[in-house]
C-alpha cells in the first residue's frame, strides 16, 4: 500500500485554516433539523472580504465586529462552513503577557 493509505483507509485531508478581520455577522435562526435536536442558529462570517457560514447552538458569538479571528473550515458546495468549537480570536504573541 503506497500514497493516501494509511491501514487500508483513504487519509482523511487535513482542515482548511483561515485567519483574518471580522468584518461582518448576520445570524439567521433558530432552526430545528429534525425532532429532539436543539435549535441552531446559522451565523454568515465576513472575514477579509471571504464569506464563511458557522452554525451553533448559540444566537451570539464569542467573537466581535473589529476581532482578529482563527478557525478551520472545509469547503463544501454549499459554500464554506466554519468548524464547531474552532472559531476565535487571535491572540498576538507580543502582547500577551502585558
Amino acid at each position: 500500500m503506497a500514497g493516501n493509505f494509511r491501514g487500508g483507509r483513504r487519509a482523511r485531508t487535513p482542515k482548511l485554516q483561515g485567519k483574518g478581520t471580522l468584518e461582518s455577522v448576520s445570524t439567521e435562526g433558530p432552526f430545528q433539523e429534525w425532532l429532539g435536536m436543539p435549535e441552531l442558529y446559522r451565523h454568515t462570517l465576513q472575514v477579509d472580504g471571504e464569506e464563511f457560514s458557522y452554525q451553533t447552538e448559540e444566537p451570539e458569538l464569542s467573537v466581535s465586529v473589529g476581532d482578529i479571528v482563527v478557525f478551520r473550515y472545509k469547503e463544501t458546495a454549499k459554500g464554506r462552513w466554519i468548524d464547531r468549537n474552532s472559531l476565535g480570536v487571535w491572540i498576538d504573541p507580543a502582547t500577551y503577557n502585558q
